[in-house]
């Protein structure tokens, strides 16, 4: 497996320029970047819904339930739809339900902290934890398109530290396999 990897250290070297060069463009225009996520989700739902429908009309051909597919059809094209005329609402369900899960996180880590701390010490980081997403649901809530920059910040500062290391991990891979190749060609002059 390690050889197979430094073979194809040119793979990851990719991957990490892809993820640096899309990280750039996030950071550099998050609001585009955000427009597109948006359509990005609403094609995927389109297309998903699109393949349900078939899926429903192969298994009606073979007398098989097929009521399930084309329920999931029919909502997958109906959101992609909504997303595509109304990207709008479709940017707001999203940034609702993101601020209502880092809430209901937040005070889920909070109990834990509570219920643990008979238990273990350091107990405080995950009080802290649940405090910060509890504040960034509350952010979120009160300042939506804020909250969605937000979001695509992490997003961006993500892809940038993944990039970053995948291309520290290709380069090393890469002296990997030049060592390897090194030492069969003086293998093969013995």
């Amino acid at each position: 497996m390690p050889v197979l990897l430094a073979r194809n250290w040119w793979a990851l070297a990719l991957r990490g320029i892809a993820a640096i060069i899309f990280a750039i463009i996030t950071l550099a225009v998050p609001r585009i970047t955000l427009a597109v996520l948006i359509l990005i989700f609403g094609a995927y739902a389109l297309v998903d819904g699109v393949f349900a429908i078939v899926s429903a009309i192969r298994a009606a051909r073979g007398h098989r339930p097929w009521g399930s597919f084309l329920l999931e059809g029919t909502v997958g094209i109906l959101v992609g739809l909504i997303t595509f005329f109304l990207p709008g609402v479709t940017l707001a369900v999203i940034i609702g339900l993101v601020a209502a899960w880092a809430i209901i996180t937040g005070v889920f880590e909070l109990a834990a902290a509570i219920r643990l701390r008979r238990h273990i010490a350091g107990e405080w980081l995950l009080i802290l934890t649940g405090a910060v997403s509890i504040l960034f649901g509350i952010f979120v809530f009160w300042a939506p398109i804020a909250g969605a920059l937000a979001i695509v910040w992490w997003l961006g500062i993500y892809a940038l530290v993944f990039g970053i290391l995948l291309l520290g991990l290709s380069m090393r891979l890469r002296s990997l396999h030049r060592m390897s190749l090194s030492a069969d060609a003086g293998a093969s002059t013995m």
